[in-house]
């Protein structure tokens, strides 16, 4: 081999490692923009969310009503004022000589809707804002506000049976199981 012959295969060996050295330059330099691009943080969408007022449902009532307790709340309900220590005294009574007290409780609030002081709201008012009248309704006897279903069942019900009273809405009420806990 000659001085020329060896110049020659040096010179291929550097072209060669010169070709190696830089593909392995343009490998590097591809995996580290795929290496930035992939750490590069992605935008997350703003999402607006509207806000809702959460209120207690009717889990939470799990105690019985007591009679005083039940005479008094649905007078205060009725009449929108407070009954006397005596007459809730004399109410109880007349539930503890009652064996069914269920019958008892219907017939105090038949009682009750027989008297001229009691306050409710007219059909034509009742009809004029359903969902008013279906709100304060809830409001008045559970002590919280209708869900949608709630609602919607309701307002369907009252607009599919044209005999349904505030009256007949504010018994139904008086005397469902939510009711009789609190």
């Amino acid at each position: 081999m000659n001085m020329l012959d060896l110049t020659k295969t040096e010179h291929m060996n550097n072209t060669t490692n010169t070709q190696n050295n830089l593909t392995a330059s343009v490998a590097a330099l591809a995996a580290v923009s795929v290496f930035l691009q992939a750490c590069k943080k992605e935008q997350v969408g703003l999402y607006e969310v509207n806000e809702v007022q959460l209120l207690p449902d009717a889990a939470g009532k799990d105690k019985l009503k007591s009679n005083q307790q039940f005479v008094s709340i649905l007078y205060t309900n009725l009449f929108q004022t407070g009954l006397s220590g005596v007459d809730v005294f004399e109410l109880d009574q007349l539930f503890q000589s009652i064996g069914d007290k269920d019958l008892a409780k219907e017939v105090l609030i038949s009682n009750f809707f027989n008297d001229s002081s009691v306050q409710l709201p007219s059909v034509s008012e009742m009809n004029a804002d359903l969902n008013t009248f279906i709100e304060n309704t809830y409001k008045r006897f559970f002590i919280r506000m209708p869900n949608e279903a709630e609602k919607t069942w309701l307002r369907n019900f009252i607009q599919a049976n044209p005999y349904v009273t505030p009256e007949i809405v504010y018994f139904s009420f008086a005397l469902s199981n939510e009711y009789k806990y609190y």
